[in-house]
């Protein structure tokens, strides 16, 4: 039995230290794991050939700052992870085992006005295929990630009163896909896992304060404070859309006025561009249009800039992140959105905050919230080592 300060409990704990950087980094040289954890070399190497010896690691020679070094991952047949993503108008699901490589993935159109079970009865269907179509037992799925946009109560699930998907306020979809699908389901809203997809994967990797803005039908932040996504005890944290620029502008789906989502989402911006370019326009063919020199599509992009610039610096000013991602469909926009930003950052942020902070497009796409569903089964699955893996190993790739 194992007593607190013995040797076999301190072993233990080293030995889940090592587990967990590898599993959040993905793959790691045994000399960044021992900077990671603080773990001298000699103990990092000891970690990693009992691992390697259990089939929990793979070891695979590769190359760090000129020199030979072993690149230290978990074993792809240790577990696999799924990742949900619903948007407004979406849902996207992979597969990906522990070893960070996305087996499967998949994208189709859901109706906005659909309710939960509906939308869950597609999420459903399409785990099944993807598992079925990569040849994966759903007795290897150790965990599932789940975004939805809108607020959710950390603690019970609960999706907020002002989400996106109509059908699904009150709702708790963690409690209802896990019961599904019979395994541990971990719920976050959007913007916190595009966060999380680009801390990982995308543009924020190495970055220890980052904001993630999607601008999309709503307007969200996710918020990385010292590397780890920060969401409020009440899990609200980030709601940037909802800052007031004008007190007597347009009546906001949250009951304010002139809130930052009423300048900048589409489904405000878009009936501006009706009377010139139909009603059929979405903002991928806003953004398409502007960078293709439409005058109104331009000037429409350049004042989305503009107002989350001013929401951006209020974010400066409070948070000091070094890094602000922008992500969603007005990403793609390029610098026709990102100067505008950088422009009211420049003007209303304290200039010893601004002067430390990059503003750039997010490196994922439409992929973000996904991969982060993804990372968030990665990031809650505690700190203990996994178990053995079965000598056949997949040769599946990405």
């Amino acid at each position: 039995m194992e007593t607190p300060g013995s040797q076999s409990s301190l072993h233990r704990a080293n030995l889940e230290r090592v587990v967990r950087a590898v599993r959040m980094a993905g793959s790691l040289t045994q000399a960044e794991i021992a900077r990671t954890t603080g773990l001298s070399a000699a103990t990092v190497s000891n970690i990693v050939r009992e691992l390697k010896d259990g089939g929990t690691v793979d070891v695979t020679p590769t190359s760090a700052g000129g020199r030979r070094a072993r690149s230290v991952s978990l074993s792809g047949d240790a577990g696999i992870v799924v990742g949900v993503d619903f948007g407004h108008s979406h849902l996207r699901v992979a597969v990906g085992n522990l070893a960070h490589r996305v087996l499967a993935e998949e994208s189709e159109p859901i109706d906005v006005d659909a309710s939960a079970a509906q939308g869950l009865d597609r999420a459903e269907e399409v785990v099944a295929r993807l598992l079925t179509g990569a040849g994966i037992g759903p007795e290897k799925v150790i965990g599932v990630g789940l975004g939805v946009p809108g607020p959710i109560d950390v603690e019970t699930g609960v999706l907020g009163s002002t989400a996106i998907l109509p059908g699904w306020a009150g709702t708790n979809p963690r409690d209802d896909l896990a019961a599904r699908l019979g395994v541990p389901v971990h719920v976050d809203n959007d913007a916190n896992l595009g966060a999380l997809g680009e801390l990982v994967w995308g543009g924020g990797r190495g970055v220890a304060d980052l904001a993630y803005i999607k601008v999309a039908s709503g307007v969200g932040a996710g918020l990385v404070i010292r590397g780890q996504v920060y969401r409020g005890p009440g899990g609200t944290a980030g709601e940037i859309g909802h800052i007031t620029l004008d007190e007597a502008g347009p009546v906001c789906r949250c009951g304010n006025r002139g809130c930052l989502e009423t300048f900048t989402a589409a489904r405000y911006v878009l009936p501006l561009l009706t009377p010139s370019h139909g009603p059929d326009l979405t903002m991928p063919r806003v953004v398409a249009l502007a960078r293709e020199g439409d005058p109104g599509c331009r000037r429409v992009v350049a004042d989305i800039g503009r107002h989350i610039g001013s929401g951006v610096a209020n974010l400066t000013n409070l948070l000091n992140p070094s890094r602000v991602i922008l992500g969603g469909d007005l990403a793609d926009a390029g610098d026709l959105v990102l100067d505008p930003i950088r422009d009211s950052v420049a003007r209303y942020a304290i200039p010893s905050a601004a002067c430390g902070l990059t503003v750039v497009p997010g490196a994922l796409g439409g992929r973000a919230e996904v991969l982060g569903a993804l990372a968030l089964v990665l990031s809650e699955m505690g700190d203990a080592p996994l178990p053995a893996a079965p000598a056949h190993r997949s040769t599946a790739t990405v």
